[in-house]
């Protein structure tokens, strides 16, 4: 039976997929298959794709036209067989024995999530973005929120997901927009029975200065403000019981213009209006 299903979304990372892939063929865990989602590259990633399907028989690699990372991602996931299933994004990279010891900490603990330290890599720095020490488990979900940083760092590929969990609770990748990850990973975290920390091993996240995370656009910045306001819809439809004031977005702007003059933010239960977007001049309930 395959163990974990890695999927990596590829798109014009010719520069790095070496590395990410060198790391995922020589995982001391050997029941995994690994699924590339070519997503319209248009420079030298396709063929780089296959000459590891030589390499490697766990290799799977399916092609797309361009659609962004979430529909390739749930490309991978239509096809995936794994018991769980971890994402990779195809300029980073994962200590060797990094899904061993995710998927024996998940089934130590029967839990639906495991997750790792998270280290940011880029512009000659090396930041721990969540630092893992010691085997925790949580399961409310508030310690569910709080074990993996979830409100500031929703990092979805520091984690293995049990395939089930997802299937069950139809929890898919949003498409064709940034900053997919919020949504996908609050509703993971929501309907995990339980998730644990995992010690001693490190997902590598590259700050890739061309990468999609990086892109400073007008929809990257709306679609940034939706995924927040989807999070906070997503929390109250089901009655989260969590702190309020974690969670933000922008759900109201008045403009002259084209300048911000009030803006309104609300968090779970607050709201707060700004003026010119940074002065604070009310706050109330929602």
């Amino acid at each position: 039976m395959i163990k974990v299903s890695v999927i990596v979304p590829v798109f014009n990372t010719e520069k790095f997929i070496d590395k990410c892939l060198t790391s995922l063929i020589n995982q001391t865990l050997c029941d995994i298959e690994i699924i590339c989602v070519n997503d319209g590259s248009t420079d030298n990633s396709p063929a780089i794709l296959e000459k590891y399907v030589q390499i490697d028989s766990r290799i799977k690699v399916l092609s797309q036209e361009n659609k962004k990372q979430g529909a390739a991602r749930n490309a991978g996931l239509k096809i995936a067989e794994g018991e769980y299933i971890g994402f990779v994004d195809s300029d980073d990279w994962v200590d060797l024995d990094y899904y061993e010891k995710l998927y024996n900490t998940a089934k130590k603990y029967d839990s639906d999530i495991a997750l790792a330290t998270n280290v940011r890599i880029g512009n000659g720095k090396t930041k721990k973005r969540l630092e893992i020490t010691e085997e925790k488990v949580a399961t409310s979900l508030q310690e569910k929120i709080d074990i993996g940083n979830q409100a500031k760092n929703p990092c979805p590929t520091n984690k293995i997901y049990r395939h089930t969990m997802l299937k069950n609770n139809n929890i898919t990748w949003p498409e064709g927009v940034y900053c997919e990850d919020k949504l996908f990973t609050i509703k993971a975290v929501y309907y995990a029975n339980k998730i644990v920390t995992t010690p001693g091993v490190n997902y590598y996240y590259f700050r890739n200065p061309d990468s999609t995370v990086n892109t400073k656009s007008k929809k990257h910045t709306l679609d940034k403000n939706k995924a927040k306001k989807d999070v906070i819809e997503f929390l109250r439809r089901h009655n989260a019981e969590i702190r309020d004031k974690e969670f933000w977005a922008a759900t109201e702007q008045k403009k002259f213009l084209s300048i911000p003059i009030l803006t309104k933010k609300e968090s779970l239960k607050t709201a707060k209006y700004y003026l010119l977007g940074l002065i604070p001049v009310l706050e109330r309930g929602v």
